[in-house]
């Protein structure tokens, strides 16, 4: 069997290799997973990004009229532009965009009237390759770099062929240069911008301009010959010879219009034409989709994970370019001015602390390096440390959850910054209240310090800031501890119990609490908003990643734990809609599931499958982590249960199809699931590798019978940091019956601060 499953092996990995040994993995991805979202319901609210992985800039066609933070739906029928895009989410719309679009026969530059209808049997979506034959008969295909993006338009014969730049919805310029067959110009659109942020762009194309012209999008004016213009909305078209196919070279630069062009010609002048710099692209997606190379399985399962792992692969995005000596630098959205070094951008951490920076600790240590340094220097340049950065801060969302990727680099060795710095960052943050969003510092400081929580209605969603500045002041507290810093240890170390003066033993739940210490009335678990941040106390009350144990002695011990974890699944799935007003997506997302109060679709509740390996019954993650993968995610337009958010809910999806997860970032330690795959190597930078196999695993076998780590029995229901990186085997022999006496034993259970049996007394 041995011999058969490794001829197995060999035929499947010579069949699809392209380059030096790494296999053809693009393959399984669709850039479409996910695509099929609105206002009212999300199926993951992306868009088809074509893209290298974290690039500065990604592209994708334009369904969504501009500004519209839809801006690919799959159920539209028309395409109007081929934009640069930079969006986190359809909720925060896009800045700094600009668009391209091929139009035959009149001139039409409107978006509306140059919209071509398709179909999505004449597309093909891909990370290195986008295509799409409209209906008009224009072909329009895309390969990306990480700057820039090579285009090709075929027109039909015998008719007019043009390309209209739209300037999108803000200031902008452009210059058309036809003895170059040129454009160049700058956008500036988005929210909270700073007034000299521009996206400086050239546009280079292989046929001769014949005609041109620019155009305001607010009027639809149209000035022929025009070589130049600037204003908001103000765009460009140029003319081909009638029936012509034309590439276009692209890239743009936060820096200049001379950077523009140095990234150009870095990034795109070695390629005389699209397919190399499709293959190119290629190559690069391979490359980093091989780091975790996955065997057995169905097709099916390959294709939703290759796509997550592509997902998860695209936030945050390099912020930085490098200069003629080919150092870094970069404009900083935070105080426009040019910096030396690395700065990464487009990410909400509320969403990606969970998941997606684990995993990339794991995959790309290097940049994450590079990234927590990053955070400093953000903070030193607009006063705050990120929590939303969009690509400036925006303080969205709630917490201070820059601390959980600090500490949790520290931990797991990633070791490029100050940790008094960042400790005195955090506490900053941690002691004040900024400009911005209720992110930005933190809101409720002063009475989360003095009454040891955050009070409601004083302070709206204050049961879950209560809950999460606790998480984040454990980590400071963490932080603080492994690098001798008593003074901060003891200072964070005060709150990091702040959990237990929000949970009401009455009801078994986390409650929203007055200042004067009684419980907000007329409570009801099912009811969304008001002390809880887009979910109720069902999703809630799980938020202690720090605790496990202690909120398992809060609630009387592992029994009635694990009860209430089942108890999740087997009520009944009732929205009240609460403080809202209305049903929003998320409620609708847990409706249309079908699992009871369990809503995936967002990220409070997306730990709490694997809380079961700290109350004593590990095999209840098992069925339910294999359960949700197979329900609630797949490659199709229906890929996901609610918003991606920024690689998040992708990422959730990889960690978990390899058998483990991140419950608590800042532990080193990755709680055991069910892995999808037979077998699954993780290729480190380090050179090293790692290897998860699962004997026997089918849909029917998601129990693990047994495990050893590098050939020695292994019990525990989690795993270290460490282990992985320094190479290894894990294995399991799976069965279709639960293990009722393996990983029971206290030295089993993953981290927590308390211990069984400790005191439930509010602190």
């Amino acid at each position: 069997m041995k011999l058969k499953a490794l001829f197995l092996s060999f035929l499947w990995l010579s069949g699809h290799c392209l380059y030096a040994g790494t296999p053809d993995l693009v393959k399984y991805v669709n850039t479409l997973q996910g695509t099929n979202s609105s206002f009212e319901l999300t199926r993951g609210n992306t868009y088809p990004t074509t893209a290298l992985p974290f690039a500065m800039h990604t592209w994708t066609p334009q369904t969504g009229r501009n500004g519209d933070g839809w801006k690919y739906q799959y159920s539209a029928d028309s395409i109007r532009g081929f934009q640069q895009a930079h969006q986190c989410s359809s909720w925060t719309n896009d800045y700094c965009v600009f668009s391209l679009m091929p139009v035959t026969g009149k001139l039409t530059v409107n978006q509306y009237g140059r919209a071509a209808r398709f179909s999505h049997e004449n597309e093909t979506a891909k990370p290195n390759y986008y295509k799409v034959k409209l209906d008009n008969n224009i072909t329009a295909e895309l390969s990306p770099t990480e700057r820039g993006m090579h285009a090709r338009f075929s027109f039909p014969k015998s008719k007019g062929s043009y390309v209209v730049l739209d300037g999108y919805t803000g200031m902008s310029a452009v210059k058309i240069i036809p003895k170059e067959r040129k454009i160049i110009g700058y956008v500036h659109n988005g929210r909270g911008l700073t007034k000299n942020f521009k996206n400086y762009f050239v546009i280079v194309f292989d046929k001769p301009i014949v005609a041109q012209g620019t155009w305001d999008n607010r009027s639809g004016a149209v000035t022929n010959g025009a070589l130049d213009g600037e204003g908001r909305g103000i765009g460009a078209y140029v003319k081909f010879k009638d029936g012509v196919t034309v590439q276009a070279k692209v890239a743009s630069s936060y820096i200049s219009q001379e950077q523009a062009e140095l990234n150009l010609e870095r990034e795109l002048g070695t390629y005389k034409n699209l397919e190399a710099t499709k293959a190119a692209a290629a190559k690069v997606w391979n490359q980093t989709l091989a780091k975790v190379l996955v065997e057995g399985g169905t097709e099916a399962d390959k294709a939703t994970f290759y796509s997550c792992l592509f997902r998860a692969s695209l936030f945050s995005r390099k912020f930085y370019e490098h200069d003629k000596d080919g150092k870094p630098y970069y404009f900083s959205p935070y105080d426009g001015e040019v910096h030396s070094g690395y700065m990464y951008t487009d990410t909400g951490f509320w969403d990606t602390f969970r998941a997606q920076f684990p995993l990339n600790t794991l995959l790309h240590p290097t940049m994450h390096g590079r990234y927590m340094q990053a955070l400093l220097d953000a903070k030193e340049q607009c006063g705050w440390l990120p929590s939303w950065s969009f690509p400036g801060e925006a303080g969205s969302m709630i917490g201070n959850h820059a601390i959980s990727l600090l500490t949790d680099a520290w931990v797991k060795g990633i070791r490029t910054f100050s940790p008094d710095t960042a400790l005195a960052y955090y506490y900053h943050e941690a002691t004040n209240k900024g400009p911005w969003g209720p992110a930005n510092g933190r809101e409720g400081w002063k009475a989360y310090y003095t009454l040891g929580y955050v009070p409601y209605p004083e302070h709206g969603e204050a049961t879950a800031k209560t809950l999460e500045y606790a998480y984040d002041d454990w980590c400071g507290y963490e932080l603080a501890r492994l690098t001798g810093n008593s003074f901060y240890e003891r200072i964070f170390g005060r709150q990091m119990y702040n959990y237990k003066n929000v949970y009401d033993a009455s009801t078994g739940f986390m409650r929203g609490r007055k200042a004067d210490g009684e419980w907000v009335s007329n409570f009801d678990p099912v009811e969304w908003g008001g002390p809880f941040t887009e979910g109720n106390a069902w999703h809630w009350v799980w938020s202690v990643f720090q605790d496990v144990q202690g909120l398992i002695n809060l609630m009387g011990g592992e029994k009635d734990f694990t009860a209430k974890l089942d108890a999740v699944f087997s009520e009944p799935n009732t929205v009240k809609v609460g403080t809202y007003g209305r049903m929003i997506h998320e409620m609708s997302e847990m409706v249309m599931a079908d699992m009871g109060q369990y809503a995936h679709g967002n990220q409070p509740i997306q730990h709490m499958t694997y809380l079961y390996n700290y109350g004593g019954e590990p095999w209840k993650s098992q069925q339910h982590v294999r359960n949700v993968m197979a329900r609630l995610y797949n490659a199709t337009e229906n890929g996901y249960p609610g918003d991606e958010d920024q690689g998040q809910t992708s990422s959730w999806y990889v960690l978990s199809a390899l058998g483990i997860y991140s419950v608590t970032p800042g532990t080193g330690q990755y709680v055991i699931g069910s892995p999808v795959f037979r077998k699954a190597t993780i290729t480190l930078e380090n050179g090293k590798s790692f290897t998860i196999e699962a004997a026997n695993n089918s849909k029917e076998n998601v129990y693990i019978q047994s495990a050893t780590l590098n050939g020695k029995p292994y019990s525990h229901n989690w795993i270290h940091h460490d282990d992985i990186v320094n190479g290894g085997v894990l294995h399991f022999e799976m069965g279709s019956k639960p293990a009722l006496n393996r990983g029971t034993k206290e030295e089993d259970k993953p981290f927590s601060l308390s211990k069984s049996g400790e005191s439930m007394e509010m602190e």
